[in-house]
């Protein structure tokens, strides 16, 4: 798929859509194009602030723009599968925000709708793209410090209680296991695979959405990995790799633009990667390169990872009874 210019579409525009419009606008190439929300208004003024040529009020309207080339979904979880299908069947490549869907039944029926019709579909788990992330991915696949050990990993916010949020709205997918819990998944499964077993344990609000979530996940040689999410206290939000020879530790704010420092030998050293951006340009230009080399499957965001993924948030799931 040769373009010149690739036309992005934006479907849902909460925060999250902000940050991904705002990086888009740094990239050579590629443009926002249209976007869509249930309420003109709020299409407006979101297609005003980042120069979209199209503002559309419904999703339905924007998917039958024959000049889009790919669109980014930015709905609550529970919405990801029904737009993302919605796309696919008009032939229009997907970038689908993490989780990909609420659980691996939507997600495997995603992945076939996006090999049946032969489109792109990539889920939008940023952090994989992140040059810090991916420097400390190739130092762990060189044992620069020798095999992992144990992994801790953390994402922790507070927040007032309120049903009527995304955040905490259950039927949504709200809660802390799927908004954030699945960044300390992410890192255990990205750098130590699938478990040999789990096990986990939660604490919930009143409408029965999970407040936070403790994991154990077992690999072979006693290798583990300590996770937590939780919606009831700020945490330091690091993941931690304690190697046989060194620790190598992404700080605060691991799944986002940051800082690594790697101690060995009682020395540390602290790498700054320079960030100029939020941090959403790296997955985009990602994908525009999927398009224009006409591949319908990542390459690092394979659909065989994003099913592992959900899978192992299915089974964390299992694990706390909790249902959707």
């Amino acid at each position: 798929m040769k373009m010149e210019t690739i036309n992005w579409g934006i479907i849902g525009l909460g925060n999250i859509a902000n940050k991904f419009a705002q990086d888009l606008l740094t990239i050579e190439d590629a443009q926002l194009y249209a976007v869509a929300s249930r309420s003109q208004e709020k299409a407006d003024t979101f297609a005003s602030k980042y120069n979209a040529t199209k503002a559309y009020d419904s999703y339905e309207a924007l998917v039958k723009d024959s000049n889009i080339d790919a669109v980014y979904i930015a709905t609550p979880h529970a919405l990801h599968k029904e737009n993302t299908l919605l796309c696919l069947e008009h032939g229009i490549a997907v970038l689908c925000e993490k989780p990909f869907a609420m659980n691996a039944e939507e997600v495997n029926t995603m992945i076939s709708k996006a090999k049946e019709k032969n489109v792109p579909l990539m889920e939008a788990l940023w952090t994989y793209f992140l040059p810090h992330y991916q420097y400390v991915l190739k130092e762990l696949e060189n044992k620069t410090y020798g095999n992992i050990l144990k992994l801790e990993a953390d994402f922790g916010f507070y927040r007032e209680f309120d049903d009527t949020s995304r955040l905490f709205r259950k039927s949504l997918g709200g809660g802390s296991l799927l908004d954030i819990g699945i960044y300390p998944v992410f890192a255990a499964l990205s750098t130590l695979g699938i478990p040999q077993n789990i096990k986990a344990s939660a604490s919930f609000f009143e409408n029965g959405a999970d407040s936070s979530c403790h994991m154990v996940f077992n690999y072979d040689n006693d290798v583990t990995a300590h996770l937590k999410s939780t919606l009831l206290e700020e945490t330091p939000t690091e993941a931690i790799f304690y190697c046989e020879n060194g620790t190598i530790k992404i700080n605060r704010g691991f799944f986002m633009p940051t800082t690594v420092t790697l101690i060995s030998n009682d020395k540390e050293e602290v790498i700054d990667f320079g960030y100029k951006t939020i941090g959403y340009n790296y997955e985009i230009l990602h994908f525009n390169n999927l398009l224009r080399e006409g591949k319908v499957e990542s390459n690092v965001m394979t659909f065989e990872f994003s099913k592992q993924l959900i899978k192992l948030l299915d089974d964390v799931r299992a694990n706390i009874n909790l249902e959707y």
